[in-house]
């Protein structure tokens, strides 16, 4: 089965298709990226109805999800709104789950009060003159303050999952997990189970929630610094984990490139310069369970 064939997720299943880091160069970022051994995909522009959006990204595609990188670059009204989270704090500020219908996702938010926005059409040229495409929905801004939380329907996953941009040279191969900072993670934790129907799994002071790929880790701030080294305040999204082929040599790959790196029980945390913002867990394939599980216990 090719790259692009593994990312939709069966009917009634539901995945962690990728998160996007906001950035103010996506020059720099991409630069950097490449220098921790990634296969970084060129700048693309974001048009909806043929209009322009004001964004542009760069992305690292995986072999399961992908992250983005993602930059204001016109004066329009959704460039302002990715401007104003990114005033908050560097990092992530979008967190998508994959979905095989999204206007199906829409109805089923919209009876359980998050007020969808209109289901909308996304599309970017992409390399080659492709154009992919993507069904959105997001709910209202409120709804879910920890950042934008949204779902997809990748409809051309076959022009952004090219073999020669899933296979990077750091061994980096899937999007594992999402970490989110909260206040009161009960109560966050019960959101985000209602916008993802899924179930939450308690464990001490932090929440599970898992997907049939990928999960969310939802604990305070003060938990997830134990083990990211830092975490903005709440609500936010801290960072995520990546599956690697071998996270101790990755780990050591970027702390050559002089980013800060810390050892923990069973991974690996990096703290990622301002260009990038944000902090990735660093683990082997398969192990990302048992971190999980003893952040939340943290």
């Amino acid at each position: 089965m090719s790259f692009a064939a593994r990312q939709a997720p069966p009917p009634g299943a539901l995945v962690l298709d990728h998160v996007a880091h906001f950035v103010d160069d996506l020059g720099a970022a991409g630069a950097l990226l490449e220098a921790l051994g990634f296969a970084v995909t060129p700048r693309s522009d974001h048009y909806s109805a043929g209009a322009p959006l004001g964004a542009s990204n760069r992305c690292v595609m995986l072999e399961s999800g992908y992250l983005e990188f993602l930059s204001p670059t016109h004066d329009t009204p959704h460039a302002q709104r990715l401007r104003a989270l990114m005033a908050r704090y560097p990092g992530v500020h979008l967190a998508c789950f994959g979905t095989p219908d999204a206007p199906a996702e829409q109805r089923r938010l919209q009876a359980h009060g998050f007020v969808p926005q209109p289901l909308v059409d996304l599309e970017r040229e992409v390399e080659g003159g492709a154009v992919a495409r993507f069904q959105v929905v997001r709910p209202t801004a409120e709804a879910m303050p920890e950042g934008r939380v949204q779902y997809v329907r990748q409809v051309t996953p076959e022009h952004l999952w090219r073999p020669k941009y899933v296979a990077h040279a750091n061994g980096v191969r899937s999007l594992d997990a999402l970490y989110v900072v909260a206040d009161d993670v009960p109560a966050a934790a019960a959101r985000w189970a209602r916008f993802a129907a899924l179930l939450p799994q308690a464990a001490d002071d932090g929440v599970v929630l898992e997907t049939a790929r990928g999960r969310v880790v939802i604990a305070t701030r003060e938990a997830l610094s134990r083990t990211l080294g830092d975490a903005p305040p709440a609500p936010a999204l801290a960072g995520c984990a990546l599956g690697c082929r071998d996270a101790a040599a990755f780990a050591e790959r970027c702390a050559a490139a002089g980013l800060a790196v810390r050892k923990n029980a069973g991974s690996f945390s990096v703290s990622l310069p301002r260009s990038l913002g944000g902090a990735w867990v660093l683990t082997n394939a398969g192990d990302l369970k048992r971190e999980a599980e003893r952040i939340a216990r943290a």
